[in-house]
């Protein structure tokens, strides 16, 4: 087996091969050829002027691999980059590592202090066509206008940087911007609406864990390609009630928080609403299928009653008496699908199901009872709403009835 070349003589082949290559190619032509090249092949293939022109005309695009800033040596191999092979496409920032950190920005959250080791974030700059630009737990603290200025930007995720500061007001300086996650960073401020300028282009919004940001979701209705929205646990307000036919015209996926009628975890205030809204929902959901999918349907996105509801009342806790039914909850059966009142997970109980589809040809009444046992419909038989708090009284004394008399037989 021949042996490997050793770095003397593989530096050697390489001034030998851009000698020859140096009177054959151009700048311009080489630099076609780098751009199939990994940025760590291209660095040390500079070793000509042709090759270093050729360099830093490259335009190097992303890849699976991209460039990463992840501790000091890799920092520094990227400040190279950044005069060396400043057309990079793609640039990920993390964590520099104990002791080292990014310069303070302005109106600094945190001050360092001696005892960091500092780095220039500034070097980014000029990378003028970073078209995905990706920071995590990046130690920054304070402004960085800095950092908002690739107007060929297509792909910005900057999350859990917990010591930046910024607004959704200067993601104006990104007018080609497609996917946008800036999810939990506790001093992102700003109204939603200030990303209109993003409305022409924006296919992926991600702002969840930000308790900064404010508005109402609403306000990114008329956004014609944005297909996911994420905004759970933030103050954003509104009411899917409000989404009408036109609205969201893209959309397959979106957390929204409980503060906004419908989102996350929404707790509802009286039980008479709820068929109206569910029916809505449901109205919704033939648009757009994914509001429905599967992953939604034992949970029915954690919505249960309010305990400030005058609908709301407190039971005894015992292990043998079902739970009152204040959580909500889908069913399918096929393709038909429904909702109901249901117990929480651990002492799991169903009301009737309310369907929503209409009873598809050829469906057998079995099916429909197979459907009731699997969602433990027996306790609450005949009740489609939590009953009252007599009425769920009655019942637990008539089961505790039954259950004396088993005992005693």
């Amino acid at each position: 087996m021949q042996s490997t070349a050793s770095a003397p003589e593989s530096s050697n082949n390489m001034h030998r091969a851009s000698d020859e290559t140096d009177e054959e190619l151009s700048s311009d032509e080489v630099a076609i050829i780098f751009s199939f090249l990994q940025p760590n092949d291209i660095m040390p293939a500079r070793v000509c002027t042709t090759w270093r022109d050729a360099a830093k005309k490259t335009v190097v695009p992303p890849s699976d691999e991209p460039v990463e800033i992840h501790d000091p040596r890799s920092y520094n191999a990227v400040r190279v980059m950044s005069t060396a092979l400043p057309n990079l496409e793609q640039l990920e920032i993390s964590n520099l590592g104990s002791g080292h950190v990014y310069s303070e920005g302005e109106d600094p959250e945190w001050e360092w202090g001696t005892n960091h080791i500092t780095h220039d974030i500034d070097i980014i700059s000029r990378f003028r066509k970073l078209r995905i630009l990706d920071f995590f737990k990046a130690p920054l603290t304070g402004r960085y206008p800095v950092l908002f200025n690739f107007p060929l930007l297509q792909e910005l995720s900057i999350s859990y940087c917990q010591n930046l500061k910024f607004d959704l007001d200067m993601l104006r300086g990104f007018p080609l911007l497609e996917v946008l996650d800036l999810s939990s960073n506790q001093h992102l401020t700003g109204n939603i609406s200030s990303l209109s300028p993003l409305k022409s282009t924006l296919k992926s919004l991600d702002i969840c864990r930000c308790l900064s940001v404010r508005g109402n979701f609403m306000e990114l209705a008329d956004f014609p390609h944005l297909k996911n929205l994420y905004l759970y646990n933030t103050p954003v307000t509104g009411d899917i009630r409000d989404i009408k036919a036109n609205d969201f015209p893209a959309l397959e996926n979106f957390y929204l928080p409980n503060t906004v009628h419908g989102g996350m975890n929404y707790e509802f205030r009286h039980v008479s609403e709820v068929p109206s809204f569910m029916h809505t929902v449901y109205l919704l959901s033939q648009r757009t299928p994914a509001l429905l999918e599967t992953h939604f349907l034992s949970t029915a996105l954690g919505w249960t009653l309010s305990e400030g509801s005058p609908d709301w009342y407190d039971w005894e806790d015992e292990s043998e008496i079902p739970k009152p039914p204040f959580y909500l909850q889908f069913v399918r059966a096929g393709s038909r699908r429904g909702w109901s009142w249901c117990t929480s997970r651990d002492n799991y109980y169903s009301c009737e199901i309310h369907w929503l589809d209409p009873e598809p040809y050829g469906f057998h009444t079995d099916e429909l009872h197979g459907i009731e046992e699997l969602v433990f419909v027996g306790f609450y038989r005949g009740f489609f709403q939590p009953p009252t708090e007599m009425e769920y009284l009655r019942l637990c004394e008539d089961l505790k009835e039954l259950i004396r008399q088993y005992e005693c037989s």
